[in-house]
């Protein structure tokens, strides 16, 4: 057994060891290790599997799309660069495009091309994009006024998709100390961006 390989069978415990160990094991999987790669999706299906079911609402193509995603992170995780994100939310945003593709795919009417010249534009302008970073950069400073925990929280339950209850279990907290948590999170962070 490689070093690589006891490594990769040790359980994550906590946050930094699980994003450690996905992150060496999508380097695992860009060399095509394939054990690495089913230890992967044991780790993480269940989340991403969430994840895409809340944003289609149809189980069976949220399985369809969650296979989708995995073979898709099979053969570009030689684009997994850690310096950039961790592997979890390399793979949450695989799957957010691939389901809001299938979304495009399948939209109730096609649009002609008379119609299509009726319809705004909807590419940001420059004053847009200007707004949307003076927005992120309130949105950041609010998040660092937060307690170390509770900004933790609130960045995995909304930019990785993560549950109350995977927060619960992760902190080792009460469900209910943990919803509780983030409800006062975004009560503090409202107020803040009110300022």
């Amino acid at each position: 057994m490689t070093k690589n390989t006891l490594r990769m069978t040790a359980s994550p415990d906590d946050d930094a060891t699980r994003r450690a160990l996905l992150n060496q094991m999508v380097q695992l999987i860009a060399a095509g290790d394939k054990q690495a790669f089913e230890r992967f999706y044991a780790l993480t299906a269940s989340h991403v599997f969430a994840v895409i079911a809340r944003m289609i609402r149809d189980r069976a193509e949220a399985q369809d799309l969650l296979q989708d995603v995995y073979m898709r992170a099979w053969r570009r995780a030689d684009t997994f660069d850690p310096a950039r994100g961790n592997a979890m939310t390399w793979l949450v945003t695989l799957a957010r495009n691939r389901t809001i593709d299938r979304m495009r795919e399948h939209r109730e009417f096609d649009i002609d091309e008379a119609h299509e010249r009726e319809l705004e534009d909807e590419a940001p302008t420059p004053v847009d994009v200007a707004h949307w970073s003076q927005q992120r950069k309130r949105l950041e400073a609010c998040l660092q006024a937060l307690e170390a925990k509770q900004r933790g929280t609130v960045k995995e339950a909304f930019f990785s998709g993560a549950t109350y209850t995977e927060l619960a279990d992760r902190y080792q907290v009460p469900l209910g100390t943990m919803k509780s948590w983030i409800r006062r999170s975004l009560l503090q962070l409202k107020l803040c961006l009110e300022r």
